[in-house]
């Protein structure tokens, strides 16, 4: 129990240091949420529609817009550790690789979250939509950025070992992430009363798809992080 309190207060450290820097920089609020409520923006644009036809697509736009911009949460978060020798401070800290990940993780969850419950108020504003299972809307955003913000700090590590973090890390995470935006959006389907579909059945498969990316994320963040 003691090792167990040791292995989350040393994640909870790394969370809070990310977190602090991110609320004094304000990359998120600043540059990532106005991105993602531009691009909802441009999908009603571009797809000249009415609300019903907005209401019907809302919820594959919502997921594609998030992870739009979880890219750019994902490598912010990736960079901070690349500056200064932060990562090789990080290394020498003893503190373990799978804390370092978790907290990382967790610092990006945080403000996935905060980012779709931003978006999710964009699509009531400019889309119209009635949220019908918000419980269901709920469980599975959170499912669905927990293995987003796994799944981007794992490969933001194996990108930023490799040293090209901005070409790569598209290419890398979103095929990974496939899976999480079609169960997401299945999910929203039912919830926003979009599709007839069992929304708890793909939320099943968000829960499988965050817990697997988080146990490969802690197990093998310490071989991504050595020279």
């Amino acid at each position: 129990m003691a090792e167990l309190r040791r292995f989350l207060g040393d994640a909870w450290l790394v969370a809070a240091r990310d977190l602090r820097i991110e609320a004094r920089s304000r990359v998120v609020v600043d540059q990532v949420v106005p991105f993602a409520l531009l691009v909802l923006v441009l999908f009603g644009l571009a797809l000249d529609a009415d609300h019903r036809t907005l209401r019907t697509f809302a919820p594959g736009l919502f997921w594609v817009a998030v992870l739009l911009s979880a890219l750019l949460a994902v490598h912010r978060s990736a960079s901070v550790d690349q500056s200064d020798g932060t990562l090789d401070a990080l290394r020498m800290s003893g503190l373990p690789p799978s804390s370092l990940f978790l907290g990382k993780a967790a610092a990006v969850f945080v403000q996935l979250v905060l980012l779709e419950a931003v978006l999710v108020g964009g699509l009531l504003v400019l889309y119209g939509v009635e949220v019908v299972d918000p419980v269901l809307l709920v469980v599975a955003g959170l499912l669905a950025g927990v293995a987003v913000a796994a799944a981007g700090t794992l490969y933001g590590a194996l990108a930023s070992g490799l040293g090209v973090r901005e070409t790569l890390l598209p290419i890398l995470l979103l095929p990974v992430l496939a899976p999480v935006l079609i169960g997401a959006t299945r999910a929203f389907d039912d919830a926003l009363g979009a599709a007839a579909v069992d929304g708890w059945a793909w939320t099943g498969l968000l829960a499988v798809a965050a817990l697997v990316v988080t146990v490969v994320g802690a197990l093998a963040h310490g071989v991504l992080i050595e020279d």
